[in-house]
């Protein structure tokens, strides 16, 4: 089955209910939905979105913790061929707003109160922003269901989806450091699942998902190769490193998949050794590279380990490691080229080379990125080459290392943090004249932003922490801010950030 005749993701739904209709697919604290289950929860929330006018290609939003509220929502948008976004729960206001703007959605599926926080009063700013907005509360859904019952089963038919036809848009930031929108479709989605599950079998496939929403790692990576190979997701609103590890033990998970410092969290617990882990098949870590020492402490857990590369624009995996007993293998090498995936390096002159740009032509990629069509062309080539950004090296034995990032990007516990995004962000206090986030190595987190700022004299750096704090999610706050008169310049004008890396590498030195 190629990626173009990939199956819609709903009809791997309906299968499983079919074949096995009392198995878990989805355990959510004390919500256990079989197959059947989830195939009528889908089936209803689709009625429902017909009814409320939910047209092919219009999209809907969901702002929720990883949980059955979040993926019901997206199975159902899929199934009626709408378009779904998922927003992070830590979103601050003007994110949520910048994302609903852009996006436009005609639902909004909201959780009022998320890990104690409560949303009325940005969802309330939200009704009055976007009048034709429907805000639907996930625990108050009766009369929006109620509506779709007057859907025939013929009309929901007739939404069937094929191909390549968009389903998810995930944000993620880009060089200009506003958000754009990368468009993914069902097919590739679907494909991808398939190819995973071939790549890394598992019997069954029972896996922890605590990744924010918006996130293509809960989305892509953990809960559709499940739903699509029969699995069961557990979902966990809020991680918490021994609570992650007993719900493990709970529920017999078979597939541990995280980032490396949530690895490093769960290891360091002065009680790990009591967990019982031994359902574990596999080990899996994304998102950032794995150093060797951390990767021997897993291999003795379990001789079963993996790892990838990939990024949203190529709907996750570009390349990837089958399952593999050999640490120092492992801590070099990303693995060969995905399923479907077609990989070459461009050195500087754009020809072939050992070492260069990772370029990639799958039938996975996205579409292109929502409403910008010129940034779409800038990461697509006219060849169909998706150009990544980032440097790769090929190994005598055909399978690639990553050597570094073209771009400033990078990634804090797994998660993508865009330098100009924070820089406009600290830059908006009126105090601030100037500011240079840059990336520093860090043991815990792989990097760190530290932010260096001209400012005017009576600033804080905690006031200006506070600042950012309310404009950002915690993840893409600096480490540290380090207040300057003024910023050293290159002769052209710019910033220079060499010359601040290097220092702010060694103030992370210090602070070891």
């Amino acid at each position: 089955m190629t990626a173009f005749e990939a199956a819609p993701l709903f009809d791997s739904v309906a299968h499983w209910a079919k074949v096995a209709p009392g198995r878990i697919a989805l355990v959510d604290g004390e919500t256990r939905l079989s197959y059947a289950e989830l195939a009528q929860a889908v089936d209803l929330h689709a009625r429902a979105m017909i009814a409320a006018g939910v047209a092919p290609g219009e999209r809907v939003a969901c702002l929720a913790a990883p949980s059955a509220d979040f993926l019901v929502s997206f199975l159902a948008a899929c199934r009626v061929g709408a378009i779904w976004i998922g927003l992070n729960p830590r979103y601050r206001l003007d994110e949520l707003r910048y994302v609903l703007a852009d996006s436009t959605p005609r639902l909004l599926f909201a959780s009022r109160t998320i890990d104690g926080r409560d949303y009325g009063e940005e969802l309330a700013c939200l009704g009055v922003e976007f009048p034709d907005l429907r805000q639907l509360p996930t625990d108050s859904l009766a009369d929006f269901l109620a509506a779709g019952e007057a859907i025939a089963e013929a009309e929901l038919e007739a939404r069937r989806t094929t191909g390549r036809q968009a389903c998810m848009i995930v944000y993620t930031s880009g060089s200009t450091g506003a958000p754009k929108g990368a468009v993914l479709h069902q097919a590739g989605i679907s494909a991808f699942s398939e190819a995973q599950n071939r790549l890394w079998p598992l019997d069954p496939i029972c896996v922890l998902n605590y990744f924010p929403i918006n996130h293509i790692g809960s989305v892509v990576d953990i809960s559709c190769p499940a739903i699509v190979g029969g699995g069961t997701v557990v979902m966990m609103p809020k991680f918490d490193p021994r609570a992650s590890l007993q719900l493990m033990q709970q529920e017999r998970c078979t597939l541990w998949v995280s980032v490396p410092s949530v690895f490093q969290m769960q290891l360091d617990l002065p009680d790990f050794a009591s967990f019982d882990l031994s359902a574990v098949q596999l080990i899996v870590w994304e998102g950032a590279p794995m150093a060797e020492p951390l990767i021997r402490r897993l291999h003795a857990l379990h001789p079963r380990l993996a790892t990838n590369y990939g990024m949203t624009e190529a709907t996750s995996a570009i390349l990837a490691e089958p399952p593999s007993g050999d640490p120092a293998l492992l801590a070099r090498s990303v693995g060969f080229p995905f399923e479907h995936a077609e990989v070459r390096l461009a050195g500087p002159d754009g020809q072939d080379a050992e070492e260069g740009e990772i370029l990639l032509r799958s039938p996975l990629v996205m579409l292109g990125y929502w409403n910008r069509p010129a940034e779409t062309a800038a990461a697509i080539d006219p060849d169909g080459w998706l150009h990544t950004g980032d440097i790769g090296r090929r190994l005598a034995d055909g399978r690639f290392a990553i050597a570094g990032r073209i771009k400033e990007m990078y990634k804090s516990g797994g998660y993508n943090v865009y330098p100009l995004e924070v820089e406009a962000v600290l830059q908006s206090h009126p105090d601030v004249q100037a500011a240079a986030v840059v990336a520093v190595p860090d043991p815990l987190w792989d990097e760190v932003g530290y932010a260096f700022v001209a400012a005017e004299a009576g600033l804080t750096d905690a006031a200006l922490m506070d600042h950012a704090r309310k404009r950002l999610a915690n993840y893409k706050l600096p480490k540290r801010i380090l207040l300057r008169g003024e910023l050293p310049l290159l002769p052209i004008g710019k910033v220079d950030k060499l010359s601040l890396r290097a220092e702010a590498r060694a103030l992370a030195a210090k602070d070891k």
